[in-house]
């Protein structure tokens, strides 16, 4: 398993009127912790896009809503692979806040796509390497 946390702060025109964080922007939140994990990995969406023509696109994505955030929390999102990736890549999200409760959770699907040909590929190998050591 690996896991990665970010932080995120509530800005002003991410709310409602209620001043309730917009529920469409949650999947952005996702992504953040997504690109986030990988920059940790040592490995950025911007270099698997460019140097090794591999693209990410969601297949599916589902999340539910626990309670509320609001306009300048600090919220962490929690980011985790459960399991090696194949050609899907499943990260399992948390989004907390100050107090460590739960906001919202949920679980986005990627696949990876090669550029040139237009298909679904098996994972690169060179992120299996990164990722290989947090699931023996």
């Amino acid at each position: 398993m690996y896991l990665h946390e970010t932080q995120i702060r509530v800005r002003y025109g991410e709310t409602d009127q209620m001043g309730y964080l917009y529920y469409g922007n949650y999947a952005q939140y996702y992504e953040v912790g997504r690109v986030e994990m990988s920059r940790s990995l040592g490995l950025t969406y911007k270099e698997l896009e460019e140097v090794y023509g591999i693209w990410l696109p969601v297949v599916s994505l589902d999340m539910r809503f626990v309670r509320p955030a609001y306009y300048d929390d600090l919220l962490t999102v929690r980011s985790e692979l459960r399991k090696l990736p194949d050609e899907h890549i499943t990260f399992h999200v948390e989004i907390l806040n100050e107090k460590r409760k739960m906001v919202n959770a949920g679980t986005v699907r990627l696949c990876f796509f090669d550029a040139k040909t237009r298909k679904v590929v098996q994972a690169p190998e060179y992120l299996l390497e990164k990722l290989r050591p947090y699931f023996v």
